[in-house]
């Protein structure tokens, strides 16, 4: 990494995270990366079930290393006396706990709410879930695919004709985790203000009515933009668009004689007029009927005609060009390798190299996403992959509980047993 390494916002900041899969470990990276010592903990054993998920060679994914990067793990039952113990201590010397387990079972464990405001009041909770804490269908399970679904989201995503599809990566999860860390960092701020200006006359909130709950359902729904009030107001309902976008055109991806693909957005006004002129057709920019995105869209199939003609007649590379010179914004439709040998993403230093060792053996200069949002005009640096399970247990616990080494040695022993 090159350039001045700077102070991260949030250290000092401790997180104890509960949470398993990608929803809460999100959120504790997005945390992590800005400098938060986020102590993660994971069953004995097996550790979180990410580990195996995508798993290519040895024993820990590439998935778990990126979305845990920066943290630290802690082996601990939760459902053991001596776990909940450990738990209970360790979230007395946090700022913030994360979870995402299904409502109740923090509850049931003895670590829910009560239990944790008990040993630290001022502690900003955040918990994630299927459906919310609260309503009919807080208590069902529900992985993001299914959140995605009840958000609306789903119905959106394909082909017309067809049926729905989805991402290729967790974006219900993904989404969640940014509404959780944001939430949890909302709540930080709000308590160094109370702290700065308090005179002992607010009336303390409860840990639980102040909790940040994040449902995934809702994450979802509150990206769609304006998929209900459209129905709401006009009864209005949005169907899948395959490559387009509802009411927007021409906005789509077209295939190039290269047998690569680019996304072009020639939807303004004024770029609609430069981009006919570019694939050689200011017929269309010129006509009256054509003035508009309304207009555009009815006739949208008749645009991707002439604009896939002339792609389907160059190479990848002479397409972007030509729109590049004319001003249309236009891009290719980057794979991993691509990312990985883009000038833009190293300028930024959004692709940085670990060697890491998945369990087969070691993986060297293996490429990572860098950390967004940028400060300072490149990403800060990642600190490292995401830990092996249990790798620091004896460390958190000398340093947050203060515990000599007799005294975690015989814990990691009993979780272990």
């Amino acid at each position: 990494m090159s350039g001045v390494v700077q102070e991260r916002p949030l250290q000092g900041i401790r997180v104890l995270e509960l949470g398993n899969y990608i929803a809460a470990p999100t959120a504790g990276r997005l945390l992590a990366d800005f400098g938060a010592d986020v102590v993660k903990v994971e069953r004995p054993g097996t550790g979180d079930e990410l580990r195996r998920w995508r798993l290519h060679a040895g024993d820990t994914s590439m998935l778990f290393r990126t979305i845990n990067r920066g943290k630290r793990s802690v082996v601990l039952d939760l459902r053991s006396d001596a776990g909940r113990a450990a738990v209970l201590a360790l979230a007395a010397e946090a700022d913030v706990v994360l979870e995402n387990f299904r409502p109740g079972t923090l509850e049931r464990w003895g670590i829910g709410p009560a239990e944790l405001e008990a040993v630290n009041p001022d502690l900003v909770l955040v918990r994630i879930s299927a459906f919310g804490q609260t309503g009919p269908m807080s208590a069902r399970p529900g992985f993001a695919a299914v959140a995605e679904a009840y958000g609306g989201f789903r119905e959106l995503v394909g082909e017309p004709g067809r049926p729905p599809s989805r991402t290729g990566f967790s974006i219900g999860d993904s989404i969640a985790g940014l509404y959780a860390a944001f939430g949890a960092v909302m709540r930080l701020l709000e308590r160094e203000r109370a702290r700065a200006a308090a005179d002992g006359t607010a009336p303390r909130i409860p840990l639980d009515a102040r909790a940040i709950d994040v449902a995934l359902n809702e994450a979802m729904l509150s990206v769609t933009e304006s998929l209900v009030p459209e129905f709401s107001a006009y009864g209005q309902r949005r169907e899948r668009t395959g490559g387009r976008m509802e009411g927007i055109a021409p906005s789509n991806a077209y295939l190039c004689g290269d047998g690569r693909s680019i996304v072009v957005a020639g939807n303004g006004d004024g770029i609609f007029r430069r981009y006919m002129e570019a694939i050689g057709r200011p017929d269309l920019g010129a006509d009256p009927a054509l003035a508009s995105n309304e207009l555009r869209w009815a006739r949208r199939d008749e645009l991707d005609d002439a604009i896939g003609a002339w792609t389907a007649a160059r190479s990848s590379g002479d397409a972007l060009d030509a729109l590049d010179a004319a001003g249309v914004p236009a891009g290719p439709i980057y794979r991993a390798e691509d990312v990985i040998a883009d000038e833009q993403y190293a300028a930024r230093e959004m692709i940085q190299r670990f060697d890491i060792n998945d369990g087969a053996g070691m993986r060297e200069g293996v490429a990572m996403p860098g950390i967004v949002p940028v400060v300072g005009g490149r990403s800060l640096p990642i600190t490292h992959p995401g830990p092996d399970l249990g790798a620091d247990t004896r460390e958190v616990l000398a340093e947050w509980l203060g515990w000599d080494a007799t005294r975690a040695d015989a814990l990691v022993q009993e979780e272990a047993a």
